[in-house]
Order: C-alpha cells, then structure tokens, then sequence
C-alpha cells in the first residue's frame, strides 16, 4: 500500500511538473477539460463519448513522454547535438500524430452527430 502512496505522490508530482513548465501540456489539458462535456453532447453512446475523451488524454500521456525525453536529452546533452535532435523530432512527431489521430475521432464524431455519414 505505501508503495502505491509513493507512485501516486510521484505522479502527482510529474504531473504539476509538466503543468508548469509546459505550455503545450497546459494547452492540451485546457482541452482535455472542455473535451468531457462536449465528448456528452457529441456523442450519444457512452463507448464513443470514452473514445473521444480517451484519445485528449492519450494526447497527454505522449506529451508527457515526449517531455520527460526532451528533458533528459537536456539533461545529458546540452551541446547541439544531431543525434539528440532528431530524438527530439521523434517525440515531437509522436505528439503530432496523437494530434492527428485526436483530430480525426472528433471530425469523425461531428461529422456523424450532424448527419454526414
């Protein structure tokens, strides 16, 4: 149980981290916020309003990656460093496509709920 406690606390704590040095987290968890009461007016099924809410929140935990990755690149690298930028481009191309696949659930959420397909 106290193990638990711990990992619970360390997330807490990872998650305020990235809260205040992130601007992109900050802007992402703004629309995890708005996206729970729009995901129960878009969609009436309890399965797609999880699917439009859960694709926001994957979007968060690749942000979340993609920071703890640049940051530790930091952290060992200061220098510009080729290697360590095309890294950095990975988990930025990591969050775009999660960008690009959040994007794609809610079009294809909006496009159902006003009668398109």
């Amino acid at each position: 149980m106290e193990r638990l406690l711990r990992a619970t606390i360390n997330s807490w704590r990872g998650l305020l981290a990235a809260t205040r040095s992130e601007e992109a987290f900050r802007l992402e968890l703004i629309a995890l916020v708005l996206a729970i009461p729009v995901a129960f007016l878009l969609a009436e099924q309890a399965w797609k309003r999880l699917a439009l809410i859960a694709v926001v929140a994957f979007v968060l935990v690749v942000e979340l990656l993609n920071t703890a990755i640049e940051k530790l690149a930091d952290r060992v690298n200061l220098a510009i460093d080729p290697q360590i930028g095309r890294v950095k481009d990975m988990g930025s191309a990591a969050v775009g496509l999660a960008l690009l696949i959040a994007a794609m659930a809610w079009l294809l959420a909006l496009a159902e709920r006003i009668g398109l397909i």
